[in-house]
């Protein structure tokens, strides 16, 4: 497995109930401010085999970015047990409930 991986993989793990963390902020804090996409991938190939809460990463606007109702209403659900809040249909207030690592330049 390749380090920004297994990075990607720990900041994602260390997301604590109640918080979330934009795609962009897990690929700064993991070591690659420029592959976002790359942790959606991740996200998707590897969240069962590692038992990741894929459901605390939304968008940098705050969204769920989700477009399977489904998996939107699951995302949503799972937020809102854990104490977030929605504004409207599908937007956290981010800036409330953003996690950030003590640390972020060195996980």
């Amino acid at each position: 497995m390749e380090p920004f991986t297994e990075n990607v993989i720990k900041v994602i793990k260390s997301i604590p109930s109640g918080h979330v963390m934009s795609y962009g902020q897990i690929a700064r804090v993991a070591g690659n401010p420029r592959s976002a996409r790359q942790v959606v991938r991740i996200l998707h190939s590897m969240s069962k085999k590692h038992d990741l809460p894929w459901h605390r990463v939304i968008n940098a606007k705050g969204e769920i970015g989700f477009q399977d109702e489904e998996l939107f209403f699951t995302q949503k659900s799972r937020l809102e047990r854990e104490g977030v809040q929605f504004k409207g249909k599908n937007r956290v207030d981010i800036e409330a409930y953003r996690y950030s690592p003590v640390c972020e330049d060195s996980m």
